[in-house]
């Protein structure tokens, strides 16, 4: 994918017409704001005059030598460079927030008051402002806390119930709270845009990654609640439903997911183990839970017959959930054999496509990530078109 068909068809982007003042660096912020400038927003990166640490993650690094950390989260962007140290940058960046919808900032706390870009100040401006701040783990007892995401994949509880039974705990194989919190924001930044077009008043709009990770725990955080007792890890295994798991063929990993007594039917047919939904350890889903391991056993003989891909195109024309544990590069194609146009290329910078699908105002991909400082901040101001 090169260019959305708004991008030919010269249709607006949603969020056409909203300015983006971003102080945010690393991850969350710069997801989020990426999110708005995909669909239209005018995207400023307001970065130290070294940059954004991410610009030096590296490597890896495009073909023009840029890190592509920084690149997977900040295309459609413009990038001007300030110290806010400085007394007369910091007077440029509050006219820069003083002229934007949006304010995306994630600071620890109270270092956006040191240098007078607080909510506060911004509205004393800026009365309509919409300002997200994005903290690890809010304003109050934990404001001194560093919002890692490892940091907060440990204290928030997914690491308890990620990894084997008898392994230690296990993180996610990619800053997935950043991620989440991220889209948190952009929910909380459209939310208040909606609020401001109804009755003209702007909001300050908080999300934090500890929130954010409690809130995904779903129902690992509900049974906790309910019962009092907390999930334990079980590998790659559901704590309800079986089987529904990692499984091993002749030559390498699958994946099935049975979620109903029809489907576990289906597999025991199309596995040629019939009598299996007979048996009173497998009659139903909560006697499969039960015998989780008799089970596990049964069907890893019974695959191990066949290679994996074998079973999967086997599994699936029997409309049973099944997949090869993909890698990343495995997982891109198996997207683009779908159809799902997941790349987005732009020049060198090849980079995910955004998951949010709009029928009238798609996704559009104009530029490739900025480099540091390739706008000036004047322009901004006055709405000329920046170089």
């Amino acid at each position: 994918m090169t260019m959305t068909d708004s991008a030919r068809s010269g249709r607006h982007g949603v969020l056409d017409g909203v300015r983006v003042a971003d102080f945010s660096r690393v991850l969350a912020g710069p997801y989020a704001t990426m999110t708005l400038a995909d669909f239209g927003a005018d995207v400023l990166k307001i970065e130290p005059p070294l940059g954004d640490d991410t610009r030096h993650w590296l490597p890896p690094i495009d073909e023009n030598g840029m890190a592509t950390y920084f690149g997977s989260v900040n295309r459609n962007k413009r990038s001007v460079a300030l110290d806010l140290t400085d007394e007369t940058d910091r007077a440029r960046a509050l006219r820069l927030a003083a002229s934007a919808d949006v304010v995306v900032e994630n600071f620890r706390p109270g270092v956006m008051a040191r240098f007078g870009l607080d909510h506060d100040a911004v509205r004393a401006v800026n009365p309509a402002v919409v300002y997200c701040s994005i903290t690890g783990f809010g304003d109050g007892a934990g404001a001194a806390l560093a919002g890692y995401d490892l940091l907060v994949q440990a204290v928030g509880g997914l690491m308890s119930i990620t990894g084997d039974p008898d392994g230690p705990a296990a993180k996610a194989g990619v800053a997935l709270v950043d991620v989440l919190c991220g889209q948190n924001a952009v929910a909380g930044i459209l939310l208040a845009l909606r609020e401001r077009d109804r009755s003209g008043v702007g909001q300050r709009i908080q999300v934090d990654l500890l929130h954010s990770l409690l809130s995904a725990l779903t129902n690992q955080a509900a049974s906790t609640l309910a019962t009092g007792t907390p999930p334990r890890r079980l590998g790659n295994e559901h704590p309800s439903i079986a089987p529904y798991a990692l499984f091993r063929a002749a030559d390498r990993d699958l994946v099935i997911a049975v979620g109903n007594d029809k489907q576990f039917r289906a597999l025991s047919a199309a596995l040629g183990l019939p009598d299996l939904p007979t048996d009173p350890r497998f009659a139903s889903n909560a006697d499969r839970v039960a015998h989780r391991d008799e089970l596990t056993a049964i069907l890893e003989h019974r695959l191990a017959t066949a290679p994996a891909t074998e079973w999967v195109a086997h599994l699936s024309a029997a409309g049973i959930p099944a997949g090869l544990v993909n890698d990343v590069a495995e997982a891109i194609a198996f997207a683009e054999r779908l159809g799902l146009d997941p790349v987005v290329e732009l020049g060198a910078s090849r980079t995910i496509a955004s998951p949010i699908g709009l029928s009238e105002t798609p996704a559009d991909y104009r530029t490739a990530p900025p480099e540091l400082n390739d706008a000036h901040p004047a322009a901004w101001l006055t709405g000329e078109e920046l170089p």
